[in-house]
């Protein structure tokens, strides 16, 4: 299981952290993904983390204003959120899945059997 937190509210330029962290298992040899889904829009793969290498992954709208991370201790992974803007706002679930060796398919969500059950974000003045 996989559980989020720290969603919420921000005004546009501001920041939120998310977190996710797994229950029962640890994350050595997963990657773990932060996926977000806007009303009416297609799900997207917002960043994803592989424990193991510590490799990374980022979807163009959010390269260089989003980033992910995870701890030692291999249980929990974290995506700061800065310069948020409106488009950002959506419900953003984490996701993890073993390592299949291409981070950025994983990042489209192939081989991601683990879901939580997502965290609001809203971006608004």
């Amino acid at each position: 299981q996989l559980l989020e937190s720290g969603g919420g509210s921000a005004q546009p330029g501001g920041s939120l952290k998310l977190s996710c962290t797994a229950l029962g298992f640890s994350l050595k040899e997963f990657v773990i993904g932060w996926f977000r889904q806007a009303p009416g829009k297609e799900r997207e793969g917002v960043a994803c983390f592989e424990f193991d290498e510590k490799s990374t992954y980022y979807a163009a709208s959010v390269k260089g204003r989003f980033t992910i991370s995870g701890d030692t201790a291999m249980t929990t992974a974290y995506l700061q959120m800065n310069a948020l803007n409106p488009e950002d706002t959506a419900n953003y679930t984490c996701a993890a899945g073993f390592y299949l060796h291409n981070i950025r398919d994983m990042c489209n969500g192939v081989g991601m059997t683990r879901w939580g059950k997502g965290a609001l974000v809203t971006v608004s003045s």
